[in-house]
C-alpha cells in the first residue's frame, strides 16, 4: 500500500476543518462586535451593567463614541 493512496482525502480533511474553524472564528467576532454595539445602545438609553453603580467618568458622549469606535 502506497503512502500517498490516501493524501485526496487527509487534504480534504484538513481542508474542511480549516474552513470550519476559520467560520467559527468570523462567527464570534461578529458577535462579539454586534454585542458590544448593543451594550453601548443600553447605555446609552441609561440602563448601566453590574452593580447598578453608574460608572464614574462614563458619560453619554463617551459611551456614544465608544459605539462608534466599535462599529
Amino acid at each position: 500500500m502506497e503512502t500517498t493512496a490516501h493524501i485526496n482525502f487527509i487534504a480534504a480533511a484538513y481542508a474542511a476543518g480549516v474552513i470550519v474553524i476559520g467560520a467559527l472564528v468570523a462567527w464570534v467576532s461578529l458577535d462579539y462586535r454586534a454585542q458590544r454595539r448593543t451594550l453601548a445602545d443600553l447605555e446609552l438609553q441609561g440602563f448601566s451593567r453590574g452593580s447598578g453603580l453608574p460608572r464614574p467618568g462614563r458619560t453619554a458622549e463617551a459611551a456614544e463614541a465608544a459605539a462608534k469606535e466599535q462599529a
